[in-house]
């Protein structure tokens, strides 16, 4: 199981992030997380938002360079040790990052790995909770 996630590139200049958020702002679109990763020259921000097709397109239809990309969501007890339980179950992970719930009594982390198909059934077979889009959006 995937979510959407939307990956926008961002060009290293002054009010270029703000641009991006007005747009999705005036789509309506809701964050529920982000992460942004830069050089001295560009940035590739990701998102987690609650229409993540209407996001991507909105964007593009500014002008912004936006994809969307599947990407593993897991649930967790936010407790100590418990990202490492999730780590060593699967390989080769691209990137990572996490955000709390509402609830407080969990946290969620999104992954992104060379082999997204085999992560999936590993994480399966361990009685990992995977998110949707929709429950993430609780």
């Amino acid at each position: 199981m995937f979510i959407t996630q939307v990956s926008v590139f961002v060009e290293n200049d002054s009010g270029k992030l703000s641009e991006i958020t007005e747009v999705l702002a005036k789509s309506s679109i809701d964050i529920r997380a982000l992460s942004i990763a830069d050089t001295s020259d560009f940035g590739i921000l990701r998102l987690i938002v609650n229409e993540p097709h209407k996001a991507a397109e909105a964007l593009r239809d500014a002008g912004i360079t936006a994809r969307e990309t599947p990407v593993i969501a897991v649930r967790l007890e936010d407790t100590p040790g418990g990202l490492h339980s999730v780590l060593t179950m699967v390989d080769n992970v691209e990137y990572i990052y996490a955000f709390v719930s509402r609830s407080e009594k969990y946290a969620y982390v999104v992954i992104r790995c060379e082999d997204q198909d085999g992560a999936v059934e590993t994480l399966k077979k361990n009685n990992v909770k995977l998110m949707s889009n929709a429950e993430l959006l609780v």
